[in-house]
């Protein structure tokens, strides 16, 4: 089975962290987000992987180039103009051939067992399979409406009146009939492709019970690296095994007085954290400069600027 990973968004609500960095190379402690999605691939025996980019695209060629694509065959679609989750797939039709595949975004960190997720979906008869996570804060995020274990709607947008604690977490089996439901110019795979099942084939789901986080606000992404390090650091341990890079909280390439204070904080690449600085509870993004003295808290910085998270 091939995959395909979503990696072409701007990262809007994590600007101005993502002003010079792409999301899916945004660090989780001091380990690319992407590099979580990867790994979790590699674990399941895939090996062949497109993925699509535009924002700082050719950052994440690089990124790969420098990893010798991590011993996998990874395929570049760059999107000149940005066509979406629906569109991004869409445009990929030709590569991913007439076999099922795996679909995945590039900013979550979850200890998914994508494995079972595969067999789930090739016993459950269904054109599609998501992975469903249950959280209390799925009507914000935006919940699913499942009943007979099929999904049958998002967010109330088909009108069926289900709702549930249950959010997409980010992964999911599709067969290639999904692609009569995609459009080729910019859409959400939600709005066309997931819909189109749900209405005219059957839509099925695998709920994920474990960890799972995604990164896609600031205070989303200071929870991850803070709040969910343990977690993180235990899922750390299966990338290293695959990928050869493991998540840390200080950065080996980080220069640190001795008279500093750093508890409980992420110190990224080539930071500087300069004398009698105090960091608690904080993330320092590679290549930050904190000035002698500087009191943080619960804060996020990186270069050219702060942003707090209370």
């Amino acid at each position: 089975m091939n995959a395909f990973i979503l990696a072409a968004g701007f990262g809007s609500r994590l600007q101005p962290i993502t002003s010079f960095t792409p999301k899916p190379l945004i660090p989780v402690l001091n380990l690319p987000s992407i590099c979580y999605t990867l790994a979790l691939l590699k674990e399941t025996g895939i090996n062949t992987v497109i993925c699509n980019v535009h924002y700082h695209a050719e950052r994440i060629r690089r990124f790969f180039s420098e990893n010798n694509n991590f011993d996998m065959t990874i395929h570049i679609s760059e999107e000149t103009s940005i066509l979406g989750t629906g569109g991004g797939l869409k445009r990929c039709e030709s590569m991913l051939g007439n076999e099922s595949f795996l679909l995945i975004n590039s900013d979550i960190i979850v200890n998914a067992d994508l494995t079972s997720l595969i067999e789930h979906h090739r016993h459950s008869g269904h054109s599609g399979t998501l992975m469903l996570f249950e959280t209390p804060e799925a009507k914000t995020i935006g919940d699913i409406g499942v009943h007979g274990g099929k999904v049958l709607d998002f967010r109330n947008m088909l009108h069926t009146g289900l709702r549930s604690e249950y959010i997409y977490a980010g992964a999911a089996v599709l067969n290639p009939s999904i692609f009569r439901y995609l459009s080729t110019g910019f859409s959400s795979i939600v709005d066309t492709g997931f819909t189109g099942l749900v209405t005219h084939e059957s839509l099925g789901y695998f709920r994920h019970e474990g960890f799972w986080q995604d990164i896609g606000t600031p205070q989303s992404f200071w929870q991850a690296n803070i709040v969910n390090r343990e977690h993180i650091q235990r899922l750390g341990k299966r990338a290293n095994l695959q990928i050869g890079l493991a998540p840390h909280m200080l950065s080996p390439h980080a220069v640190i007085a001795d008279d500093t204070t750093v508890h409980t904080s992420v110190i990224g690449r080539d930071c500087r954290i300069e004398k009698g600085a105090s960091i608690r509870h904080s993330v320092v993004l590679p290549g930050t400069i904190i000035e002698k003295g500087t009191v943080m808290d619960r804060m996020i910085a990186f270069p050219g600027g702060r942003l707090s998270v209370d």
